[in-house]
Formats: structure tokens, C-alpha cells, sequence
């Protein structure tokens, strides 16, 4: 299903394709290798489309460094992403990951403090099972420099950067699903 939407918004003869595909297979092993190893209540289908389809929005915003040259801010992918895979009729559970997959989950309270970019009329926290486990395991992966796995203490410094709040939000998801 996930080829299907990349296709439809992403050309074959640009980068960020490339980026945005293995980007996101990476995340997709690392979540399903979590999965697995956790028996979570999912099938490797509903996994690897919803990893696939995480960062849908990153051909909205301004990126030139990752081949993205839209016009919103980078952060702003995740509502476009949403956005577009709703436009697309694709399942809301797939919406609600890229949606709320950025950081370690970003509260109301984060947006006003640091004054992102992101609506308020929205939910930027990961809920369910799957949303936890996108956000969690595309911590680890970035869609540039050499886009090998981070390690856990790499992930911690970028996720202090972000404040107490998703500091914290990285250590729960941590705690699940460490393995």
C-alpha cells in the first residue's frame, strides 16, 4: 500500500525519494525487529506502512539539503504528511503516525514555549501502540550524514535539545521498548 502513496508523491528521478525510502526502511526494520521481540499486537503489514508512510511530508518543506524545496518549515512535515495521506483516503491510523511522530511526541505546552511551528488544534503526542512505535524507532534514524543508527546516548542529547518534556517522553518509550 505505502508504494502506492510514495509513488504518487514522490518522483523517481529525485533524491529525496531515495532519502525518504531508505530513511524509512530503516525505521521499519528497527520497529519490526522491536515488535517482534516485544510480541506487540500488530502485523508486520500495518508496521512497515505505517514506517513508510511517517515522513510523507517531507516534500513540503523547505530542505534543500535532503532535496525538499516546498515552502513550510521542516517541522511542519508532520502536518503535511497527515495531511496528504487523509487527502489520499489512506487509513487515519497511518495520518495519526506521521502526525505525531516527531521528537518523542511534542505537547501543546512544547509548541508555545518554543514557539513551533506546529497548530494547537491537534494532538502532536503518539497514543497508541503503533504511533509509540514509529515515533520511538524513527528516533534513531536521520534522513541525512551517513543515516546509520544512533546510538541510545546519541538519541538522549537530541532529545534534551527538545527540552524536559520530550526528554522524558523518550525515556517512557524507552522503557517500553528497549530490548
Amino acid at each position: 500500500m505505502y508504494q502506492e502513496i510514495i509513488d504518487r508523491h514522490y518522483p523517481a528521478d529525485r533524491e529525496v525519494r531515495q532519502i525518504l525510502l531508505r530513511h524509512s526502511r530503516s525505521v521499519a526494520d528497527l520497529a519490526l525487529e522491536i515488535a517482534h521481540a516485544h510480541n506487540l499486537p500488530l502485523t508486520d503489514e500495518e508496521i512497515v506502512n505505517a514506517a513508510m508512510l511517517h515522513d510523507i511530508g517531507i516534500i513540503a518543506t523547505d530542505a534543500p539539503g535532503i532535496d525538499c524545496h516546498g515552502t513550510l518549515p521542516y517541522l511542519a512535515h508532520c502536518v503535511a504528511g497527515a495531511d496528504m495521506l487523509r487527502a489520499d483516503g489512506v487509513d487515519e491510523k497511518y495520518a495519526l503516525v506521521a502526525e505525531r511522530h516527531p521528537a518523542a511526541g511534542l505537547s501543546a505546552q512544547d509548541i508555545i514555549d518554543d514557539k513551533l511551528p506546529l497548530p494547537l488544534d491537534r494532538s502532536f503526542l503518539p497514543e497508541s501502540t503503533l504511533e509509540k512505535l514509529i515515533c520511538y524507532a524513527d528516533c534513531f534514524y536521520s534522513k541525512s550524514g551517513d543515516m546509520t543508527r544512533k546510538s541510545l546516548e546519541r538519541v538522549r542529547k537530541s532529545m534534551a535539545r527538545f527540552g524536559a518534556g520530550v526528554a522524558a517522553r523518550f525515556e517512557e518509550l524507552n522503557d517500553m521498548f528497549a530490548h
